[in-house]
């Protein structure tokens, strides 16, 4: 079969081009899988050179590119706009082929902690030179984004530039001091620190605004600064140009107590799991800023995160609480009238409501993946009665369906299945994973074991036909 001709391939080149990463490398897995066809070739050659060149990018602008993510018109972090990315490395290339060639030949033999970054901080640099002289059209179009979105973020962008080599050695260690931090560890860090304060007074909070951005979890860079500072009291950083990663990872806590608090039980079971990882981020968060800074019971940060605790204690059970009711929605009972007295039992004369259903999966999931956080998050107590009485209701109402349906007093057995095999979802995360199974093992002995009907008087040799 033969290719796609050059007009396509280079509509092709275009739109990979501006695609973004997560596209480009999801392209690159797809059409590895299609290696012997023809007509991809061409496309493959284009994925396989763009993923080559943003791996280059990448480690030569390693100590600014996760700072183009994010929204630019947050003043209180630094980010710069997407575009402005690929304007800078398409005007580095243009104006440093030779440089570029190299570190891309450096890039196939590196090895990070042996290899050195000298090719790759060389061309960093040039990109300040190129901003600062901003002649050619690239990064003149780079400084036209990042004004635009910030004014005098070119500025801040050389500042960043300028602590490229000190951000870059810091970066390799960062796995280390973010894992078991040391007294060698912090030592490092601290000599870090102070090679970049040497570039401008103003550069430590930059320093770590610039390491924060390198984490998964960028709350984690108050780890390091705690360790620079020789876990400080609470007045003592709050007095500092540092307070900043202190206060943002507080008010990032509010925000997730509100967003486990505002979780929409109709978001199904990756809602709930979803909820239920905001809870245990919130644990590893608290803990974070609890062990990193000396706080204070009484008042200031101290008393806010005791508030912040307390709060999410009352959140997660708040939402646990629901479960009684939500249960009962999903596993319906009703009045009956028996003799002259009336009682409760399951009501199985309407199909399940599959709403009300993955309501209940939905908290079920929360409740179940909750349990590693909760006794850190000070819930435990109240999660493990609420899974008791749980248990209790969905018990009872198996064995009320099961006795119904052995004495054939079930309007509609279907029905009657159809909420067994949901009580038997439900037993797992209630019980144990086995539970459920032992529902169904009992449900499908109940129905093959139907009350034979009373008897005619054609069955009966006693009576008279």
């Amino acid at each position: 079969m033969a290719g796609l001709p050059d007009a396509k391939i280079n509509i092709i080149r275009n739109l990979v081009e501006h695609a973004p990463d997560k596209v480009v490398t999801g392209l690159h897995n797809a059409l590895a899988a299609a290696e012997g066809d023809t007509a991809l070739a061409g496309v493959r050659r284009v994925v396989e050179a763009e993923v080559a060149d943003r791996n280059l990018r990448n480690r030569v602008l390693e100590p600014i590119a996760p700072l183009f993510a994010g929204d630019p018109a947050d003043k209180s972090r630094i980010v710069f706009p997407k575009a402005a990315l690929a304007l800078l490395w398409r005007g580095l290339k243009a104006q440093a082929a030779v440089e570029t060639a190299r570190a891309a030949r450096a890039l196939d033999e590196y090895r990070p902690g042996d290899s050195s970054t000298e090719p790759f901080d060389l061309l960093a640099l040039m990109a300040a030179d190129g901003l600062r002289a901003a002649e050619q059209r690239d990064f003149i179009a780079a400084i036209a984004a990042i004004e635009q979105a910030r004014p005098g973020g070119t500025q801040q962008m050389l500042a960043c530039l300028a602590l490229g080599p000190v951000v870059r050695q810091a970066t390799l260690r960062l796995p280390e001091w973010i894992g078991r931090f040391t007294e060698e560890h912090a030592a490092a860090a601290r000599v870090a620190y102070k090679d970049a304060i040497l570039e401008a007074d103003d550069a430590g909070p930059r320093f770590f605004e610039m390491l924060a951005a390198q984490l998964a979890e960028p709350w984690m860079i108050l780890r390091v600064v705690s360790a620079v500072m020789d876990r400080p009291t609470e007045s003592y950083l709050a007095g500092s140009e540092l307070a900043v990663f202190a206060v943002r990872l507080m008010e990032n806590i509010d925000a997730n107590l509100k967003r486990v608090a505002d979780f929409d039980l109709n978001s199904g079971v990756p809602g709930g799991l979803a909820a239920a990882a905001t809870v245990e981020t919130l644990t590893h968060q608290i803990t974070e800023i609890e062990s990193s800074i000396e706080l204070s019971r009484e008042s200031g940060w101290g008393l806010r995160v005791q508030k912040q605790k307390q709060t999410l204690a009352a959140v997660v059970e708040g939402r646990l609480r629901e479960l009684d009711k939500v249960l009962g929605q999903a596993l319906p009972n009703h009045k009956v009238r028996v003799a002259r007295t009336m009682r409760t039992e399951p009501r199985l004369t309407l199909a399940p409501d599959l709403k009300l259903v993955d309501r209940c999966r939905t908290l079920l999931a929360f409740a179940e993946a909750i349990r590693p956080s909760a006794n850190y998050g000070g819930f435990a107590s109240t999660r493990a009665k609420v899974m008791e009485q749980a248990g209790e209701t969905l018990d009872n109402y198996v064995e009320e369906v099961l006795s119904l349906v052995r004495d054939d007093e079930v309007p509609d057995r279907e029905i009657a299945a159809r909420f067994l095999q949901i009580a038997a979802e439900f037993a797992a995360p209630i019980h144990e994973p086995r539970a459920g199974d032992i529902v169904r093992r009992r449900a499908a002995t109940a129905f093959g074991a139907r009350k034979p009907p009373p008897p005619t008087y054609a069955d009966d040799p006693a009576k008279p036909v």
